[in-house]
């Protein structure tokens, strides 16, 4: 399976192209990419061509244009593009490059953005980062490049988009109440270095100006923890139903039962009276900035 490299002209191998295969469990993931690829072979026969041809017409080798027409592989943002451009479809083709977006985005996170994208009310603390909804995409790459076995690089890009996708929850109007609590120690380890630490507490401070964002840190001093069973997020919705997930409750499963969502907001609330105020967690932070 070959596709062009357009600065040296050779024809690259799959081997060159990693991480691009379907989830056959992610159900809504395959009906996507099957529908794009009949698209795809349905208009490139009605133009005459065969795939040897569209292929090289797009840049693409001919096995790998049937297995994305087939709905086996998912076909790059350009790929689209070109062959929107060589079939002459009128942007239709192009059109589809936001639900291929999504498809390369894991399941869990799609399934986490749209509960994130609809509730009124979040509450969330990661005892072991800084949280994903507040990081900038260069601290999620240093974070990312830490772990083990690694990621390839396309799946690093791969996450970084998807928590950058994320972030519409910041932009919602009306805009959802967001209460986060921080670990101290997570706010000085310098991942990828000195310099992006620095702009990440320089977002953190920017985020915590927001009216309806709440930023308290939990100092390393303190003698009294609730959090150390693990992360704790509930997230409430308008119709007064809410979700909840946390590594001590149902082994890290999203709960609704209303016992256990009652176990883990007590167990935030505690969480936050043992943290630092807000105005004080500023005041922290920037104390940090300083130091870095």
């Amino acid at each position: 399976m070959r596709q062009v490299d357009g600065d040296a002209g050779r024809l690259k191998g799959e081997a060159d192209e990693p991480g691009w295969e379907v989830d056959p469990d992610d159900d809504w993931g395959v009906a996507v990419v099957a529908t794009i690829g009949r698209q795809l072979k349905l208009r490139r026969e009605a133009k005459g061509m065969r795939a040897a041809e569209f292929g090289v017409a797009v840049g693409y080798g001919e096995d790998l244009v049937y297995k994305i027409e087939a709905g086996r592989r998912i076909p790059r943002l350009e790929y689209l593009d070109r062959a929107d451009e060589v079939l002459g479809a009128g942007g239709l083709l192009s059109a589809m490059k936001e639900d291929v977006a999504k498809v390369r985005y894991p399941k869990k996170v799609r399934d986490l953005a749209d509960s994130e994208a609809k509730a009124v009310e979040l509450q969330l603390y990661d005892p072991l980062n800084i949280h994903g909804l507040l990081q900038t995409p260069e601290y999620a790459r240093g974070l990312l490049l830490m772990r083990r076995p690694a990621y390839t690089e396309d799946e690093v890009e791969r996450f970084i988009a998807a928590r950058v996708a994320r972030k519409v929850v910041f932009e919602r109007d009306p805009a959802p109440e967001l209460s986060f609590v921080l670990e101290e120690w997570t706010l000085r380890r310098p991942l990828g270095g000195k310099a992006v630490l620095s702009r990440q507490l320089e977002h953190l401070l920017v985020v915590g100006q927001l009216r309806n964002v709440e930023l308290q840190v939990m100092p390393m001093g303190r003698e009294e923890h609730a959090g150390l069973a693990g992360g704790i997020e509930v997230l409430k919705f308008a119709d007064g139903s809410a979700v909840g997930r946390s590594a001590a409750v149902a082994n890290g499963r999203p709960v609704s039962d209303p016992r256990q969502l009652r176990i883990l907001e007590l167990r935030y609330g505690i969480i936050r009276a043992q943290a630092l105020t807000p105005r004080e967690s500023t005041a922290f932070i920037e104390q940090l900035l300083g130091e870095t």
